[in-house]
């Protein structure tokens, strides 16, 4: 292959390259972000995202509920708490904990709360991950619950430096530590190779190492499950994105024969399918398969979700129970035990049905959670349940909401009816709007659904002028788009008049793990397909005309945008790909892209690079073809899908004559924005975009 002459955008500090973003930027500031109505958009986008009546989410730790809150006082984030009586209320009284406004000032740093993992069973005590700027990449820092503190070094306390870290509490004083410990301690993915044992008191440099992988795995780490009277602690090995070894590691046991894995020493791997979503909760070990799976004189199909008592597993009984095995159209979107149940989320023909399973005598009974899972036949509300405590009771939280329905969070207790604890308030004006959900067949015969989202009175009509529609996609890692309410889709789209849709294409989870599989590396062709075959529906049914289509997808959906530019411009009349992957034949040479090859392929393997080299779209660009206005963003500090994908990609279809504007944040990580403005921003430079482009307003 010829050397690529624009390597160089891939340095991502480099002057030159830095220099090149500026001058894009600049541009795409003249052409779209001096615009009146680009100005309205954002200042309404930011006053949606920065109000008052959103539903804060709350997270128990202790006896206080926890919740991490944006607005225009505080763009970098207050982390603050209160108790559930003050929860109910219109107006809590809220705790502040860490104001990260504050922090940022005073150490001069951009940060960004990447996260916080709490010590049980007190939760007294956190590791606060800071990031600057967004990245995956995160300073860990001991915080202390009861003064509110940081606890420093010279206090005994755990800190980490910059660095893709896994780390967890191993007890009272103590941690797993997986993260860069220098030279040879990453793996090709840029993420941690080897665990440790650090206790507190010790430098880092003491710690214990108790596992290494192999320097062609994804990651290493470890995690703990301290609920009192059920003390499990485990070490992961992800061997490739899809495939993990699950190791029991008997603390009690450290630096004893610490790497046998066969039982005789601290380290014990579970035999479960490597890929095989595993996890033990109170004594109980649940397995969600990717494949089938013979075991104990039983074939269990894929999708299913088994458990048993994880004492009885360790003693070599299999006699598992099945809490849910998939059918025609159903798959299990999640599971989630509470003390003494199993709350299970099941998408049907991808609407969902909740469940809730309760062991009894030697089998488990099921039934629907509330009369709300139990009527889903028509309604496209998406329902998300998570456990309240799940050591300490039966206690969940149940959210609802749809493309027009903003959400409503309910608390509920196994067997009771849950009630409504918050309504959020609607950010646009619905009315005249209506959901529904369309089929239709795919290249290869396959059934395809989407969601549709437009004026009621026209949602089958064949205008020959329709409104202009906005095609969404994803199609990738097993992640399924539901209908979920979104201000900017529907202030920066729906209520401008426009049409929205979301495809749920192969290699997403709509129908569980073969859907996923089925686009996988040199079948990916299947999930473009299955998004044309969406595109070319909406125009046969009337309700777009390819000039009047636009489309948009980030990440792996960035890739598809790509892939949609190179394979049918006469399509779609504008395109958006934010942090998109757009050279596949280096892809996995850059940042966390070695991570993705079982979904994609190795491009050094011959065979592979094969059917990559027809889908990756730098390599498919063509001068003399006609291609619709395309708009690529992406972060520089987005140090998960490197930024030279983006920018490459708009290099070279510049020097080839193409329309194409390129807007790169300096902040924001792989989600493209550090906080609420800058999120503002980058949403309304898309809807703006895509707007003038479909209608061609100035």
């Amino acid at each position: 292959m010829d050397e690529d002459p624009y390597l160089w955008l891939e340095e991502i500090d480099g002057t030159k390259a830095v220099q090149w973003v500026e001058a894009r930027n600049r541009a795409a500031n003249r052409t779209l972000a001096s615009k009146p109505s680009f100005k309205r958009l954002r200042e309404r986008l930011l006053e949606v995202f920065d109000s008052d009546h959103r539903i804060p989410v709350i997270t128990k730790r202790g006896s206080h509920y926890y919740n991490f809150w944006r607005d225009k006082d505080n763009p970098r984030g207050l982390w603050r708490r209160t108790t559930l009586e003050q929860y109910r209320t219109d107006e809590p009284d809220w705790e502040p904990v860490l104001d990260l406004d504050r922090l940022a000032r005073r150490e001069r740093e951009n940060w960004v709360l990447n996260g916080f993992i709490c010590r049980k069973p007190n939760d007294d005590r956190c590791l606060v991950r800071l990031s600057r700027g967004g990245a995956d990449a995160a300073v860990t820092r001991e915080f202390d619950l009861q003064t509110m503190a940081f606890v420093t070094p010279e206090e005994g306390g755990f800190t980490l430096p910059e660095a893709k870290s896994n780390v967890d509490w191993a007890g009272q004083d103590s941690l797993f530590v997986a993260t860069d410990f220098g030279p040879g301690t990453m793996t090709s993915s840029g993420y941690p190779r080897i665990v440790k044992l650090w206790q507190r008191g010790r430098p880092l440099e003491e710690a214990e190492t108790i596992f290494e992988g192999e320097a062609g795995d994804v990651a290493v780490g470890a995690y703990s499950n301290l609920a009192q009277g059920y003390e499990h602690r485990f070490v992961v090995r992800s061997t490739d994105f899809y495939n993990n070894h699950l190791y029991l590691y008997d603390f009690d046991q450290r630096g004893q024969n610490a790497s046998r894995t066969d039982g005789a020493g601290a380290l014990t791997q579970l035999a479960v399918p490597t890929d095989a979503s595993k996890g033990v909760h109170r004594g109980r070990l649940f397995v969600e398969l990717d494949s089938d799976w013979e075991t104990g004189g039983r074939t269990f199909a894929a999708g299913s979700l088994l458990t048993m008592r994880f004492a009885d597993f360790l003693q070599g009984k299999r006699n598992f129970h099945v809490l849910f095995a998939p059918g025609p159209g159903t798959s299990l979107e999640a599971y989630a035990p509470t003390r003494n149940h199993v709350l299970i989320n099941v998408l049907d023909n991808v609407k969902n049905r909740v469940y809730v399973a309760t062991p009894e005598g030697e089998g488990w009974t099921q039934k629907p959670l509330s009369t709300l899972s139990a009527e889903r036949l028509e309604d496209t509300r998406t329902i998300s349940v998570w456990p309240l405590d799940a050591d300490e009771d039966d206690r969940y939280f149940l959210e609802t909401e749809d493309y027009l329905t903003p959400p409503t969070l309910s608390l509920g207790t196994v067997g009771e009816a849950p009630t409504v604890l918050k309504r959020a308030p609607s950010h646009f004006d619905a009315e005249g709007l209506a959901i529904a959900q369309h089929w239709t067949t795919s290249k290869d015969g396959t059934r395809v659904p989407y969601f549709q989202v437009s004026a009621a009175e026209s949602a089958e009509t064949d205008e020959t002028n329709p409104p202009p529609t906005l095609l969404y996609g994803y199609g990738g890692f097993q992640i399924s788009l539901l209908p979920s309410y979104s201000s900017g889709v529907g202030i920066g789209w729906l209520q401008r008049g426009g049409t929205y849709v979301v495809a749920n294409i192969r290699g997403g989870g709509e129908f569980g793990p073969s859907w996923h599989q089925a686009a996988l590396k040199a079948n990916r062709h299947l999930a473009f397909e299955d998004f044309i075959a969406v595109a070319e529906h909406l125009v046969e049914r009337g309700v777009a005309t390819a000039n009047r289509l636009g489309i948009l997808g980030g990440s792996n959906g960035g890739l598809l945008m790509g892939n949609m530019l190179t394979m049918r411009p006469d399509l779609f009349g504008a395109i958006v790909a934010s942090v998109p992957l757009m050279d596949m034949h280096r892809y996995h040479k850059l940042l966390a892209g070695a991570s993705w090859m079982a979904e994609y392929g190795d491009p050094d393997e011959a065979d592979d690079w094969a059917f990559l080299r027809h889908y990756s779209p730098y390599h498919n660009l063509d001068a003399k073809a006609d291609y619709p206005p395309l708009l690529v963003t992406t972060s520089t500090r987005d140090d998960r899908v490197h930024p030279g994908h983006a920018r490459k990609m708009v290099a070279k279809m510049r020097d080839m004559g193409h329309d194409v504007t390129y807007y790169e944040n300096i902040e924001g990580g792989h989600g493209g924005a550090a906080d609420n403005a800058q999120s503002a921003f980058m949403w309304a430079l898309t809807y703006e975009f895509l707007w003038r482009e479909l209608t061609r307003e100035e």
